[in-house]
């Protein structure tokens, strides 16, 4: 694992007691531990990849988050899911909604409330991200790892998703489609 020697693992063991951490014990600590550092590398690569729109990252999750739901969102929906402060969410809803990324409508349901979905602009601009970075990626892939080993990438990447997704799952069933949403449209 990256070559990390007794040093790093008394680092880590460490920081973790002084820390006040209740992590369980045996093999899943050092694996969460590069595991944890191999994704934050491989994210900050991506954000290189990306376009040259000025999008800051917490605007782009915002409207990815948007364009996966297949159906609007309210507010507080977004925020419990991005894990940010109403007023936080707030700005960042009116910076998207005025560049376009994002429209709001009353709900039909419940006049005091938003429902925000993310706009074709939008879709098209987390598109363009996806296909710079999906290249670069898969460039990289395909000259650096055995058929294997990419095949393995694709077992993880689907793991990788379930843990991304079981906090929000638990936490926030609202997220699933309203009965009265309409069903998405195939592209």
């Amino acid at each position: 694992m990256h070559g990390e020697g007794p040093e790093a693992s008394t680092f880590n063991a460490r920081a973790d007691r002084e820390a006040g951490s209740d992590l369980p014990t045996g093999a899943a600590v050092p694996v969460a531990n590069e595991l944890r550092r191999g994704v934050a590398s491989l994210a900050r690569r991506l954000r290189g990849m990306r376009a040259p729109h000025g999008i800051a990252a917490t605007k782009l999750s915002l409207l990815g988050r948007l364009a996966r739901a297949h159906h609007p969102l309210t507010a507080s929906e977004l925020a419990a899911l991005e894990r940010l402060q109403p007023q936080s969410l707030t700005r960042i809803i009116a910076e998207l909604e005025e560049q376009g990324l994002i429209r709001r409508e009353p709900d039909q349901l419940d006049r005091r409330a938003l429902l925000i979905e993310a706009t074709e602009r939008g879709r098209q601009l987390l598109i363009e991200d996806a296909r710079r970075q999906n290249r670069w990626l898969a460039t990289v892939m395909a000259q650096t790892l055995t058929a294997a080993e990419i095949r393995l990438l694709g077992i993880a990447a689907e793991l990788l998703e379930q843990l991304a997704d079981l906090e929000a799952r638990e936490l926030h069933p609202a997220t699933e489609p309203r009965a009265d949403a309409e069903p998405p449209q195939s592209a």
